[in-house]
């Protein structure tokens, strides 16, 4: 007699069932619980009963995100629960039950035929079992990496110059003979953007999958979407190259394919370098792009020092007719004027207001993220007052005007401050030195003014340059090449000289 209750108990929930999927379109929530009703309008099942089905294999605990995951991938195919079976092989029961999120951990082979039924994107298949194993990305990436799965991220804005530089990196990255490149120079003089430039151009023209990881503080406070495959396989490199990881596993990834690595705030450190180079012998034709503010020769690699935007030179500022003369070739007032555009769009580009903006382009040094955050300052100063504070006390408009997220990491103030002071204490007293000759100057007159050899001062200026902390100056052919501290970096200087005696006092205090 039970079973008869039973069975009549079962026909009458599924009848109920096909009724009302047949009126909304939905699949009514069937979950039992023991003791519990069901949805309002269906019978109380208080017992449960092993069935031999395709769920025996299957995890019965909740699954977040799979759930919701396959519901949408059936209904963008167009499928019913009925004909996603029929395509599958995998039962009604089995597919109702992933949906409705009572399966955790469903088998390897069951996602297979589903997303083959609904002709799934690598992307949306790698959805799927992240969903179920956020872990195993290794394998979950092994069978469908490639371009549509490891891109670069969308630049937001367009580069303004910088083709030389763009030119240069691409031709080297697409070259077999060069594997490993390190983009150098001061923080904020655009290293991360050049390099996600260079990335979507190879990845777009050559169809080479970009591997982008971000390694400064604050990659590991954004926050990403766990089930988003382009992030958790970089948050899984990024994972590795951080905590000291083998790199085995993503030599098996990567394997023969044509891959490029962007380590964008990459350190050097010497636990990492090895790894690095025996993942560039596994993987042929792998190739790794560093982006840094501390020059570091790694083995067998090549530096590309990036300096600053070009800036109108005091020659040019001095000649008549200023204005528009002044926007040409040189990108720092190109890409300050746009700046200014969104800032202030009542500003038009008069000649003294493009005149203006060049003579804070040259006191800024053409340093693209410095020139951002001046034009941040527009709503509350003219451009003849910005100039005033970028001659005098330039440190103060690094940061903008708004107040910086403790959570986006160092200022570019603080960063650039650490550039200064962190280095040792022959190259720092160099650059004191160099900083109260006359420019421009040359390598031969800097070792007269030092009292130092030729060799030995050739070398100490090359690492400043080679940091951004010097730059060249433009020269006709035949004149002996120029250099000059840059004006952020006298600022730098003058700050920590105004702070020395303070410091000293407060430590002969304690």
């Amino acid at each position: 007699m039970e079973s008869v209750h039973r069975r009549q108990a079962f026909a009458a929930t599924d009848s109920t069932e096909r009724t009302e999927r047949e009126r909304t379109g939905k699949i009514p929530d069937r979950t039992v619980r023991s003791g519990q009703p069901w949805a309002a309008g269906y019978p109380v099942i208080a017992f449960s009963e092993h069935v031999e089905t395709e769920e025996t294999m299957m995890n019965s605990q909740p699954a977040p995100g799979l759930d919701v995951l396959l519901q949408n991938a059936r209904r963008r195919a167009g499928l019913t629960q009925e004909q996603l079976a029929g395509l599958s092989t995998v039962s009604v029961r089995a597919i109702r039950d992933l949906e409705l999120g009572r399966v955790q951990h469903p088998r390897r082979e069951t996602l297979k035929l589903l997303a083959n039924a609904m002709r799934l994107s690598d992307a949306r298949r790698v959805e799927l079992e992240l969903a179920v194993d956020a872990k195993a990305a290794g394998r979950v990436f092994q069978d469908i990496y490639g371009t549509g799965l490891a891109t670069p991220p969308p630049p937001l804005r367009p580069l303004i110059g910088r083709r030389p530089e763009l030119e240069a990196l691409t031709a080297r990255l697409r070259t077999d003979h060069e594997r490993l490149l390190t983009l150098v120079g001061l923080p904020g003089v655009g290293k991360s953007r050049l390099a996600q430039e260079a990335a979507s151009v190879i990845h777009a023209r050559d169809g080479v999958p970009v591997l982008w990881v971000c390694l400064d503080d604050t990659a590991e406070t954004t926050a990403a979407d766990p089930n988003n495959p382009q992030a958790t396989v970089t948050g899984w490199v990024r994972a590795l190259v951080r905590d000291g990881e083998e790199f085995e596993e993503l030599a098996a990834l990567i394997g023969s394919k044509a891959t490029l690595i962007v380590l964008d705030g990459h350190d050097a450190s010497p636990s990492v370098t090895p790894r690095l180079l025996s993942l560039l012998r596994a993987c042929e034709r792998l190739k790794i792009l560093t982006t840094t503010d501390r020059p570091v020769q790694l083995p067998g690699g090549r530096l590309l020092p990036l300096a600053p935007l070009a800036v109108p030179t005091a020659a040019d500022l001095a000649a008549e007719p200023v204005g528009g003369s002044l926007v040409a070739d040189r990108h720092a007032v190109e890409l300050t004027l746009s700046h200014v555009s969104y800032m202030r769009p009542d500003f038009l580009p008069t000649d003294s207001v493009v005149t203006t903006v060049a003579h804070i382009c040259r006191a800024l040094d053409g340093m693209p993220q410095a020139l951002e955050a001046a034009a941040s300052w527009l709503l509350l100063y003219s451009p003849q007052q910005l100039l005033d504070i970028a001659r005098t006390t330039p440190l103060v408009l690094l940061d903008g005007v708004t107040p910086a997220d403790p959570a986006a990491g160092p200022t570019l103030g603080e960063r650039l401050t650490a550039a200064v002071t962190g280095l040792d204490p022959q190259a720092a007293g160099l650059l004191r030195a160099l900083a109260t000759l006359e420019d421009p100057w040359t390598v031969d007159g800097a070792a007269r003014a030092c009292g130092t050899s030729l060799a030995e001062t050739a070398r100490d200026v090359h690492a400043l340059l080679v940091r951004g902390l010097i730059r060249r100056l433009p020269t006709t052919a035949g004149d002996p090449v120029g250099f000059t501290v840059l004006n952020l970096v006298r600022a730098v200087l003058d700050a920590e000289q105004e702070s020395a005696p303070a410091a000293l006092a407060a430590a002969l205090a304690e």
